[in-house]
């Protein structure tokens, strides 16, 4: 699989590196739910930057990925969305709640780490 996953402090980053098959975009997914659990993180992000296309498979995967690691009080950031792909996603109406998004990795860590200060326990 073309996935990085590195941790970053308290968080985790998956950088998707090249397109994903279904299978493997199943396989990321179950992968990430294992590693925020084992490595106690408080923020995931996915780096689609490589990506030119997020297919509606991929999109709902993300969101599942995102739902999963907030039941484990993880927040996550998908980072790097290429224009024409969110004017994709937008224009299918891909419903991707609760997903937050971020320029790039950079830009996802400043998110997280201003969530993680701006209520007296971290979440």
């Amino acid at each position: 699989m073309s996935v990085a996953i590195l941790r970053h402090g308290d968080h985790l980053i998956a950088s998707i590196l090249t397109d994903l098959s279904d299978s493997e975009v199943v396989t990321l997914r179950d992968e990430l739910a294992e590693q925020v659990g084992r490595q106690r993180v408080r923020g995931l992000i996915i780096d689609v930057s490589a990506l030119d296309v997020i297919d509606s498979f991929m999109a709902r995967s993300l969101r599942a990925i995102a739902v999963t690691a907030g039941l484990r009080g993880v927040r996550t950031v998908v980072a790097g969305i290429q224009p024409e792909a969110a004017i994709a996603m937008v224009h299918f109406r891909l419903d991707l709640a609760p997903l937050q998004a971020a320029l790039d990795v950079d830009e996802a860590i400043a998110v997280l780490g201003a969530k993680d200060g701006a209520d007296g326990d971290g979440r």
